[in-house]
């Protein structure tokens, strides 16, 4: 499905890119950590609530590519708002507009994934999540590097254009998606579908495991979003720099993802989770060592090539341990969770980064890593 994959790519690169010219964009004008931390928390924070909500809809209605389009105006709508706001006016404006756009952002990250079992035969799913992770990749390669490159060249603001028109673009591929029926619901009420999606999550110890571990990884990372730019200087970088990391760790992760997808097959998916996890959690221990910024970019393919696996897994979990009518709620439930511990990390970080350094921050989410694997083990344990 060509333009499946082109509609989610395009929305997920305008996602990354502003994942990280948010930050830039804050930084730039205010000079503020914090507040940068704040406003990065407030796009992905609301995604807690949201989520769930948003799957339980997704799983009930037609007019899934109505919702997908709504939210990617919306994305674009707001970063212009924040062209014209950020600096000029009140500090509190900028996380208020922020938390606007992120309170749809699960259907970007769960809602395009929730419709591969309707999309593709079961046969052909392994496939489709190697190349939905290749989607979210590319995106991740493509978003902060073009970010960084454009605030080098240009300027922060122009990067913000460039986000618009992705969104724009993918609201037109969007447009030919097919329209998919219902999968759920049934004499379900809303509320009771809501919680159908958290109660299995919860309650499936194979689901969970990979739910926590991820989740754990993403509240991590919301702390190198931080840090990275912050860390730049020290390697004779400008900020915008850190957007060529995360182009390097998402070249490796790319090339894992597609090499081992037979994986998928061989073992539990929630095992590749894990113990991706913690190999990448390893290899950012040894960012703070690095000399100059050439090595820590070698140094981040390597830790890439450790959490490729990682994302098709994750999809694999939702799907083998979930029914096809909770797929929906499940993938943005879980998504939402995810998002929503970036949100607390990047809050976080504003405070963490500045009292204990960058080189000591790097090792603290490697370390972390290692740690969110063992958490997600335990969190797989059967209970009964």
């Amino acid at each position: 499905m060509p333009s499946y994959y082109l509609a989610a790519t395009l929305a997920r690169f305008a996602d990354e890119m502003v994942a990280f010219t948010l930050v830039l964009l804050v930084l730039d004008r205010t000079d503020s950590p914090t507040l940068a931390g704040i406003t990065g928390a407030a796009y992905a924070l609301p995604a807690i609530v949201t989520g769930p909500l948003l799957g339980a809809w997704l799983d009930r209605t037609a007019y899934r590519r109505s919702a997908l389009a709504v939210n990617q105006a919306t994305l674009a709508l707001v970063m212009l708002g924040l062209l014209a706001t950020v600096g000029h006016t009140a500090s509190w404006l900028a996380p208020v507009l922020a938390a606007i756009a992120g309170a749809t952002l699960p259907l970007v990250s769960g809602g395009f994934t929730s419709m591969l079992p309707s999309l593709f035969r079961p046969e052909r799913l392994a496939r489709a999540n190697s190349f939905e992770s290749v989607s979210f990749s590319a995106a991740t390669i493509a978003g902060p590097a073009t970010a960084a490159t454009i605030a080098a060249a240009v300027s922060v603001d122009a990067a913000v254009v460039v986000i618009v028109v992705a969104a724009a673009c993918s609201m037109v591929a969007i447009s030919r998606l097919p329209a998919l029926p219902p999968v759920g619901g049934g004499g379900e009420t809303f509320f009771s579908s809501v919680v159908g999606g958290l109660v299995h999550l919860a309650r499936t110890p194979r689901l969970r495991a990979s739910t926590v571990t991820t989740t754990l990884l993403m509240g991590l990372t919301g702390i190198l979003l931080i840090a990275l730019p912050l860390h730049m200087p020290a390697l004779g970088m400008p900020k915008s720099a850190a957007g060529y990391l995360w182009t390097a760790v998402e070249i490796g992760s790319v090339t894992t993802a597609l090499l081992l997808s037979r994986l998928q097959s061989r073992w539990r998916p929630e095992y590749v989770v894990m113990l991706s996890v913690a190999a990448y959690g390893v290899m950012l221990t040894t960012w703070s060592l690095a000399p100059t910024f050439a090595v820590l970019l070698l140094l981040a393919v390597a830790a890439g090539l450790a959490e490729g696996p990682a994302l098709p897994a994750m999809f694999a979990a939702r799907q083998q341990y979930s029914p096809h009518a909770l797929q929906g709620r499940v993938s943005t439930s879980a998504a939402s969770l995810r998002v929503g511990s970036s949100a607390l990390g990047q809050a976080t970080a504003g405070v963490l980064v500045p009292a204990i350094g960058t080189h000591a921050a790097l090792v603290t989410v490697g370390l972390g890593l290692v740690g969110a694997s063992a958490v997600g083990a335990v969190a797989g344990l059967s209970r009964g």
